[in-house]
């Protein structure tokens, strides 16, 4: 007995300080990269790639998922709204508010976390693994702000830009699958939505859409930064990234519900 939970204290013991320790460079990452870029033109340059690759590229699955989200919630919400004291131009309602604080935020960043973090983490690893990122060191350069730096700010301001395009995009869904499903006319879909609009509704979601893309940045960069050993490890630390960045995400979501509604 007194075995067991010796080896049970010794196992907590030791989450405790990965924990710790993995929180630590963390921080310790995180300071290092917010420092004043040494050649401002080449970290310009670095900062649109980012943006390029963040927010352009990323552009056509948003679409499309933004467009089958609002077009499935409308079918559905026709579905389960079936009873004739319930005005119609309650789906376009729904179908807004739905967008605009949960689905487009929260979905479309999951599904980042897995496009742009998967990349980020591969992406520093390679560079590790191949030891670039000890010869830049060797030079000289900073490559926690040099590396990190413009993927983060990119990530602050394309994901925000994405989430509102998302938001656009999936009430444009909307309104198609209520006309030419016959489920509701043009004219109850718009009065529906400009009904009761709340604009805090907009801010909570760009509130959470710069939460998460601090997430979906620096923990990937983490996984990233840090991996050690070959390919295989590179994987690993990927996938890893992805799913830490994905429960973040989610518990981020709630907290912030939790505090801002």
């Amino acid at each position: 007995m007194f075995k067991y939970a010796a080896q049970n204290f010794s196992i907590h013991l030791q989450a405790m300080k990965f924990f710790f320790e993995s929180f630590g460079k963390l921080v310790l990452m995180i300071g290092g990269g917010f420092t004043r870029p040494e050649n401002g033109r080449v970290y310009w340059k670095e900062f649109m790639e980012q943006c390029n690759d963040i927010g352009i590229r990323s552009l056509p699955i948003v679409l499309i998922i933004s467009i089958f989200l609002g077009m499935v919630l409308t079918i559905q919400l026709s579905y389960q709204l079936i009873s004739p004291l319930v005005p119609k131009t309650v789906i376009a309602t729904l179908v807004r508010d739905s967008s605009i604080l949960e689905l487009c935020p929260t979905v479309v960043c999951i599904v980042l976390a897995g496009v742009v973090g998967s990349k980020i983490a591969s992406e520093l690893g390679n560079m590790r693994v191949s030891e670039q990122i000890d010869a830049l060191e060797i030079m000289g350069i900073n490559t926690k702000s040099y590396l990190l730096l413009p993927k983060i700010v990119a990530a602050m301001i394309m994901i925000p830009l994405l989430i509102i395009i998302s938001i656009a995009i999936a009430i444009w869904g909307g309104y198609l699958a209520g006309i030419f499903s016959d489920i509701l006319s043009k004219q109850q879909f718009i009065s529906g939505l400009t009904a009761d609009f709340m604009p805090y509704n907009l801010f909570f979601a760009m509130m959470k859409s710069f939460v998460f893309a601090l997430i979906i940045s620096i923990i990937p960069s983490y996984y990233g930064y840090y991996v050690k050993g070959g390919a295989l490890e590179i994987g690993k630390a990927s996938t890893t990234a992805v799913v830490v960045s994905c429960i973040l995400i989610l518990c981020a979501d709630y907290g912030l519900s939790l505090i801002m509604l």
